[in-house]
This record gives C-alpha cells, sequence and structure tokens, in this order.
C-alpha cells in the first residue's frame, strides 16, 4: 500500500507539474526528475518470483562536457521503506559489477537461477531492514558508460569517488524523500578505496554545500587497505593456514619489498608458492570445494587474470582481487544479457553499450591506486562516523589478517576486547571493539561473505545498522 501511494503521489505531481506550465528553473528541474523517476519503476522482472515490491533501475548522468552515465538499481524494503535507512551496496574490483555481484549473488531481495533461467527469492536479502541501492562504478562496468568510449576503457580511484559522489547529488533529486535519510555505504574487496573515497568527499563537501548528504557510516568487507599490510597479511595468512611452507614464507620475507612490490625474485618465490605448495584451491574461500576449472578453460578467471596485469602494477599479491570469485556461478551473465532483461531494466535501450554486460570488467585500466586509505579512515574515524569492518576468515584473496595489521596500525583504544560472537547456537565469528571502528570476522565466509555464510552475514548487518553489540553468548 505504501509503495502505491507513493507512485500515485508521483503521478499527481508530475500532472501538477505540466499543468501548470512551469518551464524554467529549479520547477524543470524537479518535473523532469518526477517523470524520470516514473520512467525508471521496474514494474516487473523476467522470471522473478511473485514477491512484491518497489524497485527502480536506470541512468544518472554524472558527467558535464561528456556524458557519463552511472546505471543503478534500488530495491525498496517490502514492509515500512519510508521507516528505513538507505544503504549504499559497492562491488570491487576495480571493475565488477553490485548488479552482478551483490544484487544478483549476495545481498539482493532475488538471486539469479542457474544458467539465468530466472530469479528465485532471497530470504537473507538486506531489503528486510533497509532499502538497498547498488551502483554499477565506474563506467565501463556493467550497463554504466560513457559518450566518450576511451572513459569505458581507463578510469580510477579519483574520478571514481567525484563519479560516485555526483551520482548521489543527482540521485536524490530524483528520490527527494530520501533526502533526509540516513545514509551507509557498504561494500566489499576493492570498495575499501571507493568507500572511504567516496565517504571522506561527502564529508568535506558537506561543510560548504547547500544540499548536504546524510551520511552516517560505512560498513566494508575483506577490504583493499593498505598496499603494505594487505601483503604481508597475505603471506602469514597462508604460512598460518599450512598453505605455504616456513621456508617459503622467509623467502618472502627476504626478496620482496612489499611497499613498493615486486622484484623478479619475489615474482619468482609467489609463482612457486602458488604452483607447487599451494595447489588448485578457490583462493577466495580456501576450504571450500575448487570449481575443477583452470584458468584457461574458465573464462571468468581467464578475464580476471587479464584485466588485472594492468591494474595490479605487476604486484602478485594483488592480483586476484577482483572482488569477485570466478568458482561462483556465471549464470548473471548469462541473464542480464537477455534482451527482455534488459528492457524491464531499462538498460542499454538504444544500443549504447558495444560489448555484452560482464559480471567484471575485461579490460578497464586502473590509472590511480592509492596505495594506503588508511589516513581517509583516520580522518572518519575522527568525524564520528559508524565505521565496521568485517572479514571472511576462509578468504585468501584479502585475508583477515592484513585486515588487523591495517586497523592495528591506527593505534586506536581498545573498548571492548576480542570475543566469540553468536548466531543462534552457533559460534559465528570474532569481534573486536576500538573507538571509532568496530572489528568482526565472520566464521567459514569465503571473500564474498554474503556467498557463503549468507545468515551469519544478515545478522552482521542488523546489528550494524542497530549499532549494537555483537551477542556474546548462543
Amino acid at each position: 500500500m505504501e509503495g502505491k501511494m507513493w507512485n500515485l503521489l508521483w503521478t499527481l505531481a508530475v500532472v501538477v507539474v505540466s499543468v501548470s506550465g512551469a518551464v524554467e528553473g529549479k520547477q524543470v528541474s524537479e518535473k523532469e526528475n518526477w517523470i524520470q523517476r516514473a520512467a525508471d519503476q521496474v514494474k516487473w522482472l523476467p522470471g522473478q518470483p511473485p514477491v512484491v515490491l518497489n524497485q527502480w533501475a536506470g541512468y544518472v548522468n554524472v558527467g558535464e562536457d561528456v556524458g557519463r552515465y552511472l546505471f543503478y538499481f534500488l530495491s525498496e524494503s517490502p514492509k515500512n521503506a519510508s521507516g528505513k535507512p538507505l544503504v549504499l551496496w559497492l562491488n570491487g574490483g576495480p571493475g565488477c559489477s553490485s548488479l552482478g555481484v551483490g544484487w544478483a549473488l549476495e545481498m539482493g531481495p532475488f538471486r539469479v537461477r542457474e544458467n539465468g533461467t530466472g530469479l528465485e527469492t532471497n530470504t537473507h536479502s538486506w531489503v528486510r531492514y533497509a532499502n538497498v541501492l547498488f551502483l554499477e562504478t565506474p563506467v565501463g562496468v556493467g550497463f554504466s558508460y560513457s559518450d566518450d568510449p576511451k572513459e569505458n576503457h581507463s578510469s580510477g580511484d579519483s574520478i571514481t569517488a567525484e563519479d560516485n559522489y555526483m551520482f548521489l547529488l543527482r540521485w536524490l533529486d530524483r528520490f527527494p524523500e530520501y533526502k533526509d535519510r540516513d545514509l551507509y555505504i557498504t561494500g566489499e574487496s576493492y570498495a575499501g578505496h571507493y568507500i572511504p573515497q567516496l565517504a571522506s568527499l561527502i564529508h568535506q563537501r558537506n561543510r560548504d554545500s547547500e544540499q548536504k548528504i546524510n551520511l552516517k557510516g560505512m560498513m566494508v568487507g575483506n577490504p583493499s587497505t593498505d598496499q603494505y599490510y594487505d601483503s604481508i597479511g597475505t603471506i602469514d595468512f597462508w604460512l598460518a593456514h599450512s598453505m605455504i611452507s616456513p621456508q617459503t614464507h622467509d623467502q618472502f620475507m627476504k626478496v620482496c619489498n612489499f611497499t613498493n612490490c615486486c622484484s623478479p625474485q619475489c615474482n619468482e618465490v609467489y609463482n612457486y608458492a602458488q604452483q607447487v605448495e599451494i595447489g588448485g584451491i578457490d583462493y577466495y574461500a580456501i576450504n571450500a570445494l575448487a570449481c575443477n576449472t583452470d584458468q584457461n578453460g574458465n573464462p571468468l578467471r581467464r578475464r580476471l587474470s587479464q584485466a588485472f596485469k594492468a591494474t595490479t602494477k605487476n604486484n602478485p599479491f594483488l592480483g586476484f582481487r577482483a572482488g569477485y570469485d570466478p568458482c561462483v556461478s556465471n549464470s548473471p551473465e548469462i541473464y542480464f544479457n537477455r534482451k527482455d532483461v534488459q528492457e524491464a531494466l531499462h538498460a542499454n535501450v538504444s544500443g549504447e553499450i558495444p560489448y555484452n554486460w560482464t559480471s567484471c570488467s575485461m579490460d578497464l585500466s586502473w590509472t590511480d591506486s592509492a596505495t594506503t586509505v588508511l589516513p581517509l579512515w583516520e580522518e572518519l574515524i575522527a568525524a564520528g562516523y559508524k565505521i565496521w569492518i568485517y572479514s571472511g576468515d576462509n578468504d585468501a584473496v584479502v585475508p583477515v589478517t592484513g585486515t588487523i595489521y591495517a586497523i592495528e596500525s591506527l593505534n586506536l583504544p581498545i573498548t571492548n576486547r576480542w570475543y566469540a560472537w553468536y548466531h543462534k547456537t552457533q559460534v559465528a565469528g570474532r569481534t573486536q571493539w576500538y573507538k571509532g571502528v568496530t572489528f568482526a570476522t565472520v566464521r567459514g565466509a569465503g571473500h564474498e561473505v554474503a556467498v557463503t555464510q549468507p545468515g551469519r552475514f544478515l545478522a552482521l548487518f542488523k546489528y550494524f545498522l542497530a549499532g549494537t553489540e555483537l551477542p556474546p553468548d548462543p
């Protein structure tokens, strides 16, 4: 009923403005936003189960001289949407789609069925507690694109942060009921860069901008944070989990400069560790069964290997950080390349994108990548935002060890010492609370925590929104 009432109000608003004949200034902008909002509504998705909820999808132009169009998908909570916060979700990569990974496989209201034949209800969706906005960023990712073809193949941290900030400003004009709503920015993997960079822009520009963004906090998982700590944490994790020998760990420490990686000698040790000692496992979830497809046979793994040669500057410890596990089903690629699905989403309606939709971009080169985002976290901690960082403890791509090292380097006072937290009757992970940061692990989870431990992840999200202590007993 709530959603139907909003739709009626917007329709009436469009009619009123049209009849009034207002054609200048701010009223034109409001009229255009109302019309575009109505056009963005997703009435039904092919293969959707009989679940009623309000969803919108479409483009927001974040460019000026050259059009740059970021694609979004908003899934509102089916109950009491107006009383729940707005949560922005960003997948990482750089180059991976929040639609194809976050919405379709992790915390969206539906999950794509095998072979892309349709959708099934996701009983662990975040829409239970929030209205979730999925953004494909930067241009060149998923359905997002630029009128300048070169921009679809080259990006970086700085322009991504600016475009994401502009997206929020213009999206909020299209959905003004969210302007005063609490906003939380969430994501995983390389979103460890996107989130503090975007949050810092919001924090700084809220001081002088007329249009404030009501940012309340951030939550990021298995995040790329600091090149040195992430790299050292990787080989320590490998040793602690018997993936490499003590001798190979010693060799890494002798020949690798983890701040300015990597020498031919370091690469040689790395290749030996991979081929001889670690073997054919899924780095994204080390205790899961491997997908039994080698790099040449798995198109996603091959594409990621090619794409990240340009983004990692030959640092092998960062080479896997695509933010997407190639062993996970590629069903979203089948589903989102269907013409009937694209029409329902209002995506690629005029054939603007001269390539197939992919979960992770194949040829997006990354021109600037911060070696550390720790100074930004310090700024945001000092500003008093709610900040939670979590790690799936079976992830060997951005392991829990590196994240702990990075947090510990901030020298924050501990307010609640390390303890086991529970979901239902089982230990769900461990947590430690610092002044300004809550850190939690998710037991048994890989790089995409929502894929491997959806129940525990939904519980973590609920406690994050509430800002309450993770339960210390069953």
